[in-house]
C-alpha cells in the first residue's frame, strides 16, 4: 500500500510549501502521477483525504492528471507504451513494477527487438505540479 506513503509526502509538501510562503489556506494540489507508478487510484484519493485533515490542505481540492508511460528501446529505436507490454504481465510481474518502477527493465522487452535495454521517456514518478495557495 505506497499510496499511503505517496499521500503522505504529497500533503506534507504542499503544507510545507503552504507555511513557506505564509499562506492561511492551501486552495488546490495538482498531482501528476506516472502510469508506471500504478497507483491504486481510489486507495490514493482516500489516503489524501485522510492525511489532509486537521491540516491547511483539509478542504483543498486535489487535482490528479495521469501521465502515460512510454519507453524507448535504446537498440532500435522503437516507441511503445506501457499498456502494450502490460497485457504480457504475469500477475507477480505487475505487482513488482508496481512497487518498485525499475523492475520495469526486467520484465519488459522491446516488442521490435527484444532488447530489455530501454528508456522510460515519460510516465514515471509521482510529483506536485503545483499548490494554489490562499
Amino acid at each position: 500500500m505506497h499510496e499511503w506513503s505517496l499521500a503522505e509526502g504529497v500533503i506534507s509538501t504542499a503544507v510545507s510549501v503552504a507555511k513557506d510562503n505564509d499562506a492561511e489556506n492551501i486552495l488546490a494540489i495538482n498531482i501528476k502521477i506516472g502510469e508506471l507508478q500504478q497507483v491504486e487510484m481510489d486507495i490514493f484519493e482516500l489516503a489524501l483525504e485522510e492525511t489532509a485533515k486537521d491540516t491547511l490542505a483539509e478542504d483543498s481540492e486535489i487535482r490528479i492528471e495521469k501521465v502515460n508511460a512510454i519507453f524507448k528501446c535504446r537498440v532500435c529505436g522503437e516507441e511503445w507504451n506501457f499498456g502494450e507490454s502490460e497485457k504480457n504481465l504475469a500477475e507477480e510481474e505487475a505487482e513488482s513494477i508496481h512497487f518498485l518502477p525499475d523492475f520495469a527493465h526486467t520484465y519488459i522487452r522491446c516488442p521490435d527487438c527484444n532488447s530489455p535495454d530501454f528508456k522510460i521517456i515519460k510516465g514515471r514518478g509521482v510529483w506536485i505540479e503545483s499548490v494554489e495557495l490562499e
